[in-house]
């Protein structure tokens, strides 16, 4: 176990050296992977996620391409946990990317400690044009209330990949995410931004609703920073299965 788990890294660390559109899908809160979520060992994800617009009479220069993603779960021993998988965005002429996660669960590090975890996402195949790398620092923790969580993220990626529509290097920044349990089992409220004017950079709200504990499907808009990239608002549609 411990040798595939330092394989995949070592993969993504070969990797380390974006497309100019959507980010691969590890763990995520909307948009963005800010989220201390993590898949729970032993199990396997599927997610299904298309953006689109409405209203439009022509495919604007930002359409996004469908990701199929595919991430595994296990516990690295001890409470440390690390999950890992591949995205498959079509069409794209480089459509694998690469994303990884590695940490511990909220109350892992005492019965006060948040979740806090290291992320690498978007490591993509094409030197120069989906190799984003990107590499974040996350913390989250629920409030009092239980129902409510927050999550904050430090990134930093390829600089001579991750740029604005203008050409400027934008390699870095912050994200934020919350979610919010408004019936337990059924519907979650969740919401995130990336920082940037580049690929990542955006955000948006919508609402998760669980047709079961292992099948949901997240609707909403996404808004990005920099039109130029990813073009006007979105709406999104994510189907995510465990099995």
């Amino acid at each position: 176990m411990h040798q595939t788990i330092k394989s995949l890294f070592c993969a993504a660390s070969a990797l380390m050296l974006g497309s100019a559109h959507l980010h691969a899908t590890p763990s995520t809160t909307y948009w963005t992977p800010c989220t201390i979520d993590m898949q729970a060992p032993g199990v396997t994800h599927i997610t299904l996620d298309d953006y689109f617009t409405v209203g439009e009479d022509a495919p604007d220069a930002g359409d996004l391409p469908t990701d199929v993603g595919l991430t595994f779960g296990w516990r690295l021993g001890g409470k440390a946990q690390v999950e890992a998988g591949f995205d498959w965005l079509e069409p794209s002429d480089d459509p694998l990317y690469l994303n990884a996660k590695i940490g511990y669960p909220e109350g892992a590090l005492g019965p006060n400690a948040p979740g806090v975890q290291l992320g690498f996402v978007n490591f993509g195949t094409k030197d120069g044009v989906t190799d984003q790398n990107i590499v974040h620092l996350i913390v989250g923790k629920s409030l009092p209330n239980k129902k409510t969580r927050v999550h904050a993220s430090y990134y930093v990626g390829n600089g001579d990949t991750l740029r604005s529509s203008s050409g400027d290097k934008e390699n870095g920044g912050f994200m934020i995410g919350c979610d919010h349990v408004l019936k337990p089992g059924k519907f979650i409220l969740a919401g995130d931004y990336a920082s940037g004017d580049n690929a990542i950079g955006g955000g948006g709200i919508g609402l998760y609703t669980y047709f079961t504990k292992d099948i949901s499907l997240l609707v909403g808009p996404v808004w990005f920073n920099d039109k130029g990239i990813n073009g006007e608002m979105k709406w999104t549609t994510q189907l995510d299965v465990n099995f």
